[in-house]
């Protein structure tokens, strides 16, 4: 038995008790001075006035006031802090996400969507308009969600994939760091999905001769970050027309499903 050890604990827990004790003894002492301020200030009234009876019902009223004042404080006041610290979260998160589609988010979404044999299907639904409201936005991403999602992964060179995403590692590992991300289950599921592909293909010596039956489940992994690349990168866009029109023009003109988008204004 380490009797050093326990020792330390014991100390240890003591200061942690002494600093609870303190932090209590400091609210106590905080809570008598209000009271007994209270009651001087009141004492004072009677003394100048001579009232008592006004006194008594001006105790009285505020004793009543109190649980209403309570009511503001603790709940409305709460409610409106709470809200804007959720749109400084979100602010911060919608930064982070467009830190993703700027460095790695885009340059995927064009990789595979060229090699999307059915992309024809749903090209014209990606061609997002200045116009378009939040109903429009929500009707195609909930159309969006059930599309089938598939690439030829043949015509796919894994190694340079591998290679491109090993590149992106490190980027990658820092945005799952990221505690924002936590109050974001979709996108943090989204960049789950490209750091899972990533490691499958890191793990595979050769790339060059895969069974077909590992191809398809390769498949498969790059169609789930195909898929939830496409619905974050509406859910973005949408965000940037309400918040930033600046952007979203830019992000217009560069739009990777416009084989005619060019970040040149004419």
């Amino acid at each position: 038995m380490d009797f050093r050890r326990i020792g330390f604990l014991r100390v240890w827990t003591r200061k942690q008790k002494g600093g609870s004790m303190k932090l209590l003894s400091w609210e106590i002492k905080l809570g008598i001075s209000l009271v007994f301020l209270s009651l001087v200030v009141y004492l004072l009234k009677f003394i100048v006035l001579g009232d008592r009876d006004n006194t008594y019902h001006y105790v009285f009223n505020s004793l009543g006031f109190l649980p209403i004042n309570v009511l503001l404080v603790t709940l409305i006041l709460n409610k409106l802090l709470t809200i804007k610290l959720k749109r400084e979260r979100l602010e911060k998160l919608n930064m982070v996400i467009g830190t993703f589609f700027d460095e790695a988010g885009t340059e995927l979404l064009v990789y595979f969507s060229n090699q999307d044999p059915w992309l024809e299907q749903i090209r014209k639904r990606l061609i997002v308009r200045e116009n378009w409201s939040d109903k429009e936005f929500a009707s195609i991403i909930h159309e969006l969600k059930s599309y089938n999602y598939q690439v030829e992964t043949r015509q796919i060179v894994l190694k340079d994939l591998c290679r491109w995403l090993r590149g992106k590692r490190d980027f990658l590992l820092r945005l799952l760091e990221n505690p924002v991300l936590l109050e974001h289950e979709s996108f943090s599921e989204l960049l789950r999905a490209v750091f899972h592909l990533t490691e499958e293909l890191n793990r595979r010596k050769d790339l060059n001769s895969l069974p077909d039956s590992d191809l398809q489940h390769i498949a498969s992994d790059i169609s789930r970050a195909y898929s939830q690349l496409v619905v974050q990168w509406l859910y973005y866009m949408q965000y940037l027309k309400k918040n930033y029109p600046y952007l979203f023009s830019f992000a217009l003109r560069t739009n990777p499903f416009d084989e005619s988008a060019t970040p040149i204004v004419s």
